[in-house]
């Protein structure tokens, strides 16, 4: 039987709005078994631990993406901000947060963010969702020092980058990207990645696999980015889905069925 967890997605984004209900309530009939759904800033906490409260197999992931960083104000005021989303029974990891050299955002307040972050993940015991965009070098630094447990989503680094994320104790993370004509790269690392690893998810509404690319993308298509995966590594698709779902279990500690 298909079980598809899919560990990253943003089902509190306005793309939803029309249809949300309709489209969560439909999910589980279709074969998915989890969600993590990932808070960017203090508002989307709220309506991703809203989602969470009202669906017994969405979770939460809550914290301040680098490009929320500079509009939530002074990093100092974060931890008692944060906190009661950290320490919310539906909460399972701290994401997602990291670095994006893409934007024109400041460079030292990305960091300080990241590390304030990376520091109360350490002291509550909760993995982290790495946010990595055009930072590898500055990302790995900071997990280095601070070894979390968590994911690097949305993986684009290579894959012996991979392979040292894998070596600090990190999962990797893996999308609809891993089907895009130019996907080289993303499955050069799916397939450096051990299985025990490995977590799949959609970043919806986003990244929406081939064929679907450019449209609005929801966790029933990551069997296709399954399927790429599983291909790599020698097994079926849906024996692939099943170890990512075990795998996301672990991460996050959760109890199957819960």
């Amino acid at each position: 039987m298909t079980t598809i967890f899919d560990t990253h997605a943003h089902y509190d984004d306005a793309a939803f709005d029309a249809d949300r209900a309709e489209l969560l309530d439909a999910l589980p009939g279709k074969g998915v078994v989890g969600v993590v759904n990932c808070g960017c800033s203090p508002a989307s906490c709220e309506t991703t631990l809203a989602l969470a409260e009202q669906y017994p197999w969405i979770h939460a992931a809550c914290g301040i993406h680098p490009e929320d960083c500079e509009a939530f104000g002074d990093v100092g005021s974060l931890r008692a901000r944060m906190l009661p989303f950290w320490q919310h029974k539906k909460c399972v990891a701290i994401g997602e947060i990291g670095l994006d050299y893409h934007y024109e955002i400041d460079k030292p307040t990305q960091i300080a963010f990241f590390r304030a972050q990376l520091a109360a993940s350490l002291e509550l015991h909760l993995p982290v969702i790495v946010h990595d965009r055009e930072a590898h070098g500055d990302t790995m630094d900071l997990l280095r020092e601070y070894r979390p447990q968590g994911v690097l989503h949305c993986f684009s680094g290579s894959a012996e980058m991979a392979r040292e994320a894998v070596r600090l104790g990190l999962y990797i993370g893996f999308g609809g990207a891993v089907t895009f004509k130019n996907a080289r790269k993303p499955l050069e690392a799916a397939a450096a990645v051990p299985l025990d690893r490995l977590l799949l998810e959609t970043d919806c509404p986003y990244m929406a696999p081939v064929p679907y690319r450019g449209k609005r993308c929801d966790s029933t298509m990551i069997p296709l980015a399954a399927e790429k995966i599983a291909a790599l590594h020698g097994i079926s698709a849906d024996e692939l889905l099943g170890i990512a779902h075990r795998n996301a279990l672990r991460l996050f500690g959760i109890h199957a069925g819960s």
